[in-house]
């Protein structure tokens, strides 16, 4: 039997997405295989189709995608824990970079957690990397508390979305940037909407709080940013830098600026911090049947910003590369 699967032909735009068709692997002792149902888009897999001078980018071809969720189809010798039929979620990060971009994914029966029937796999694949993530850099890296206030940035997005979902829960309160055409949604979770364009969000935040936030989330890089997200700390707070979305516009040089510039704010003797950010993918599989469960209890609500076949990947490449999306694009596998 044949399957799809997405590849990264070459380093450039979304047109060197191809798609290719190969035997279907079987699974080796101990892994599960699974078909496909829906495999996350995230910034990442956009940052390693455009260049193979990011550190841990594989060599081409390789298939995108870190996040899936689909249908057990058959279990690898030794394998007891799951049943063929079964649906589960699981990050492709033992695999290396990627890999859910495909009909089918096998990987070690470890890495996966059953998810149950009912959900929406769409919707359940948004938990496993972007709302992992989120519960990451919250509780483990600014160990926020009840009555903390916070601000994210690129609070529409995937990650951000899931922040201030998450947030919510905990009793914060939250500010968030974001375009103005997504202010609606930043409202909607229950946080204040800063429009990043327009405005001054240090100013913004200051005047809002008087003595500024506990926490800062950063996504977005570049040395200027990072000192401004900084500087809209109360002395004791935390800033979580845990991405470089600078990179669309200015490219890969604004990485080293970052860096250096994140050296230089965790040495300030001004009782402001910047945590260490941990490792979200060392985490997935303590954290994902907790989230799973909030799903299908209606405690969490993520945000999908589009259902894309698996064939037309390059279409979710370019609708996340213009910016301004509203949550998580997701490809799905069973067109």
């Amino acid at each position: 039997m044949k399957y799809r699967r997405v590849v990264v032909s070459r380093h450039g735009g979304p047109e060197v997405l191809q798609v290719i068709e190969e035997d279907i692997p079987e699974p080796k002792a101990g892994e599960v295989r699974v078909k496909v149902l829906a495999a996350g888009v995230s910034a990442y897999d956009l940052m390693f189709r455009r260049s193979g001078r990011l550190p841990g980018t594989p060599r081409v071809p390789f298939t995108p995608g870190e996040d899936v969720v689909g249908i057990v189809e058959e279990l690898g010798a030794g394998v007891t824990a799951f049943q063929p039929g079964q649906m589960v979620a699981g990050g492709t990060f033992s695999l290396g970079v990627g890999g859910g971009y495909a009909e089918y994914v096998s990987m070690a029966a470890g890495e996966w957690v059953p998810v149950p029937s009912e959900l929406d796999p769409v919707r359940a694949v948004c938990l496993v990397v972007n709302y992992v993530t989120a519960h990451v850099m919250l509780h483990r890296a600014a160990q926020v508390r009840e009555g903390d206030r916070i601000l994210v940035h690129g609070a529409a997005g995937g990650v951000g979305s899931a922040l201030l979902d998450l947030g919510r829960q905990v009793g914060l309160e939250m500010f968030g940037t974001a375009s103005k055409h997504n202010h609606h949604l930043v409202s909607a979770f229950g946080a204040t909407p800063i429009d990043y364009r327009a405005d001054d969000f240090v100013a913004c935040v200051r005047q809002l709080t008087g003595d500024g936030v506990d926490a800062v989330f950063d996504p977005i890089g570049g040395a200027r940013q990072l000192w401004r997200s900084y500087r809209a700390l109360r002395r004791g707070g935390r800033l979580v830098w845990f991405g470089v979305a600078a990179t669309r516009s200015h490219g890969l040089r604004i990485i080293p600026s970052t860096l250096l510039m994140r050296a230089l704010l965790k040495i300030l003797p001004d009782g402001r911090k910047v945590p260490s950010t941990p490792n979200a993918g060392k985490h997935v599989s303590e954290t994902l049947a907790e989230l799973i469960a909030q799903l299908a209890s209606g405690k969490i609500d993520p945000v999908v910003a589009a259902r894309i076949p698996l064939a037309e990947a390059a279409r979710a490449h370019e609708l996340l590369e213009r910016g301004g999306v509203a949550g998580k694009i997701v490809l799905t596998a069973n067109d």
